[in-house]
């Protein structure tokens, strides 16, 4: 399980309870949790008008990774492939409104019930999309994707050595866009990582990933074009292709943790039958030739 799934869990039974108790309507949190939106979203618009997260918005992602996305490809042009390393269960990450947009791609986890749940929901021989199982390092990461391999997307989201697996790609590999998690504890200038260890799992504490400006600091061929109005996610454009985003200050671009939009809804409960429908249609594949431990859909 990862980071987030166990902080929105943890979330949802809290709110459900706090429902219960003091009777309060979900239907006026959601009203809550919108107005405090857009509450923030006046403040970065007066701190950073151009800034992307403006036009965050959810469809299968988190919380507003999906607009987000959505937004620096039309700021860059184009966009057909994807990695995603920690996937989930994939009715919530950052690529299923891709594959409904005819992106091609990868998913890994670490979790083999993720990948089982994944196979078993969606149709078998697809073309466009790959699903592996492997507990991603820095060393492992080579036999996944190749060297100089065309990627527009990358996004990662391990809970623990994030900031070194990253670098091992873009050691071979400089994808057009990257979207991180990154640990909001810490704000800009505060440097911080966690020690690589091979063999790390997240005890659900603050021991995890790296600090914002960790990051920034270690891609200098990447802009830092936003941060995700929730405090988790952060996004780097290649810097060849960053003249359409204004450049920020670290610290102007960053965002606390905000767990609450965690349990922001944007209509009714998820589902893989649209993605089911659109992998079953015949599309000529872009060509990802991963490697790694895929496991085919049970019969």
């Amino acid at each position: 399980m990862t980071l987030k799934q166990y902080t929105g869990r943890r979330v949802r039974d809290v709110l459900n309870k706090l429902f219960s108790v003091v009777f309060i309507n979900p239907y006026q949190f959601q009203l809550a949790l919108n107005s405090e939106l857009r509450e923030i979203k006046r403040e970065v618009l007066n701190s950073s008008p151009d800034n992307p997260a403006l036009k965050g918005r959810k469809v299968y992602s988190q919380f507003d990774e999906d607009g987000i996305i959505e937004e620096i490809f039309r700021r860059i042009g184009g966009g057909r492939t994807f990695v995603e390393i920690g996937c989930g269960d994939g009715l919530e990450n950052n690529t299923h409104y891709l594959l409904l947009k005819g992106w091609s791609g990868s998913w890994v986890d670490a979790s083999l019930d993720n990948v089982r749940k994944i196979n078993c929901n969606l149709p078998d021989g697809r073309s466009r999309l790959r699903v592996i199982h492997d507990f991603v390092d820095e060393i492992s990461v080579r036999s996944l994707i190749h060297d100089n391999e065309a990627i527009d997307l990358l996004s990662i989201d391990i809970d623990g050595n994030d900031l070194n697996v990253l670098l091992g790609i873009t050691a071979f590999s400089k994808p057009k866009v990257i979207c991180v998690e990154y640990n909001a504890k810490f704000p800009p200038p505060h440097i911080v990582s966690i020690r690589y260890d091979q063999q790390h799992r997240w005890a659900q504490d603050d021991y995890h990933g790296a600090s914002l400006q960790a990051f920034v600091n270690a891609l200098p061929e990447f802009q830092l074009v936003c941060c995700g109005l929730s405090g988790m996610n952060a996004f780097f454009v290649r810097r060849d292709l960053a003249g359409n985003f204004t450049e920020y200050p670290t610290e102007v671009l960053f965002q606390p943790l905000r767990v609450p939009f965690i349990y922001f809804e944007s209509g009714h409960p998820r589902s893989y039958k649209f993605l089911a429908n659109e992998l079953s249609k015949t599309v000529p594949s872009v060509g990802l030739p991963y490697e790694g431990q895929q496991i085919s859909a049970p019969h």
